[in-house]
């Protein structure tokens, strides 16, 4: 894993873009950093990197959705990934819809917005991400009950 998604993924938003100045970023940290410009660029070079899964397991759209980057991951979804995808990290398997729900440090507008966007695309309202945690989980758990309102309204059940 990069350095770059090191400091991501400990919330140190400020290192990460530190990190990341000055370099071409791959596809997970452009999509974790929310970088469109670079993702749509490196996904006009290679398409199949809209679903490709990096090596701690997770895949871009799963990465802009948990790190509230709502127009990264509309390009990711225009461009083609998988909405219903479980990430194959080892301790976490989550998809767009759990991602979104759980958004981190993130305000329920965003949330709710990246969650009307993959149910847009498809997302299933009840997947399981391992564990059997669900997107309405996420909702409760955040307290956002516009969230929780959406997903019922697009089937979730419980």
């Amino acid at each position: 894993m990069s350095d770059v998604l090191e400091a991501v993924y400990r919330g140190d938003r400020d290192e990460a873009e530190q990190l990341a100045a000055g370099r071409q970023l791959d596809v997970f940290e452009a999509a974790a950093l929310g970088r469109t410009e670079r993702l749509q660029q490196l996904l006009d070079e290679d398409a199949s990197r809209v679903n490709a899964f990096g090596a701690d397991g997770f895949h871009p759209l799963g990465l802009a959705c948990f790190f509230g980057h709502v127009d990264a991951a509309r390009l990711l979804l225009d461009r083609g990934a998988d909405v219903n995808a479980l990430s194959r990290n080892e301790n976490i398997q989550t998809a767009a819809i759990h991602a979104s729900s759980a958004s981190e440090g993130k305000d329920e507008a965003t949330r709710y917005e990246l969650v009307k966007l993959v149910l847009e695309h498809g997302a299933d309202p009840n997947l399981e991400q391992g564990g059997g945690f669900r997107a309405i989980d996420a909702a409760r758990q955040n307290g956002d009950g516009r969230v929780e309102r959406l997903l019922f309204d697009h089937g979730a059940t419980g």
